[in-house]
């Protein structure tokens, strides 16, 4: 059986399950993000306004480039926690490549080069060694991010070219990163819904054996995803770098799980098979909002960590209650 056979193994229950269940996690993500922006809009006075809805967009941006990986992830039912290493190494390898003479755009090359290296060494590792990918990504995230500190001594080490920071500016009063993370949240999106590789990826959370006999390269596919990965966790510490004109070893170094936090809010599962990018960047938007809106209430720092967990605990919950909701309706149906 070849993968392009797969397509049409979908019974018509099967699509019109998976259609009420986009639909009943639009609404219930729309219904939620509504909630936090009008209670944030009664609480404060400047948050309802164009120019802090472009701060949103400006803070969350960085780490939707790191999440739309973790979607690959996810979907095939594995993650990547070495994103938070990879990202603040990309950040600081960005400013040492800069400030020794390289020019910007061969050092973003470099940087992306790294990043995707360390994805090829977490996709061998997982499929060739076997090795789970939580221990798998939790030791080259402690490698990474042990580099880069080892790098800058600890220290936060300036850009010093300013004409290096190529990816900071705006565009129509939008920041470039934010047309940059349009742009992969566009490429992501048509990858997943309309490519064999985007669907071999749902099969593979779904079943990778069954996916595997299907004709699907599973051991390949996954090492492509971790590359993925690796290569946009990579320019986010680019565009961070570009951004604070600065690099340093925790730059960036929670966005490990505030990206996994942003794709199950999207309606992500840690099972796999399930998952995409518009869901995973409305997930980004409401960590966005939450942690914007915090900070104009002066809400201090732990605090907001405190309220991103307990976040992220319903949203595993409200993904439990909608499967079982959902499983409910469709057995009474049958009846």
């Amino acid at each position: 059986m070849k993968l392009s056979d797969t397509a049409g193994l979908e019974s018509p229950d099967k699509k019109k399950k998976i259609k009420g269940n986009i639909a009943f996690e639009a609404i219930g993500l729309f219904v939620f993000y509504m909630a936090i922006t009008l209670f944030f809009s009664a609480s404060t006075e400047n948050f309802f306004s164009t120019s802090n809805a472009l701060n949103i967009l400006d803070n969350a941006s960085v780490l939707g480039i790191v999440a739309i990986g973790q979607t690959f992830a996810l979907i095939t039912g594995g993650f990547d926690l070495s994103v938070g290493g990879i990202v603040p190494l990309g950040a600081v390898m960005f400013v040492v490549f800069s400030n020794s003479g390289i020019d910007p755009y061969t050092s973003i090359l470099l940087v992306i080069l790294i990043g995707g290296l360390v994805g090829f060494i977490n996709g061998v590792f997982i499929t060739r060694f076997k090795i789970n990918p939580l221990i798998t990504t939790l030791a080259t995230l402690s490698i990474t991010a042990g580099l880069a500190k080892v790098i800058t001594g600890g220290l936060t080490t300036i850009l010093e070219d300013l004409d290096a920071a190529v990816l900071a500016g705006r565009n129509a009063g939008v920041p470039n990163h934010v047309w940059i993370l349009a742009v992969l949240a566009v490429l992501g999106f048509y990858t997943l819904k309309y490519t064999k590789f985007g669907r071999s990826l749902y099969a593979m959370g779904g079943n990778k054996e069954a996916s595997r006999l299907a004709g699907i390269r599973v051991d390949l596919t996954t090492v492509i995803v971790y590359i993925i990965c690796g290569v946009l966790a990579a320019f986010a510490g680019i565009v961070l770098a570009s951004q604070l004109m600065a690099g340093s070893g925790t730059m960036g170094s929670t966005y490990n799980l505030d990206s996994i936090t942003a794709v199950i809010l999207g309606g992500g599962s840690l099972t796999g098979g399930q998952g995409g990018v518009i869901g995973t960047i409305v997930g980004v938007l409401i960590l966005g909002t939450l942690s914007n809106g915090m900070a104009i209430m002066q809400v201090q720092t732990f605090y907001q960590e405190i309220v991103t967990g307990i976040v992220l605990l319903l949203a595993v919950n409200f993904n439990n209650i909608r499967a079982a909701w959902i499983n409910k309706i469709q057995n009474k149906r049958g009846k």
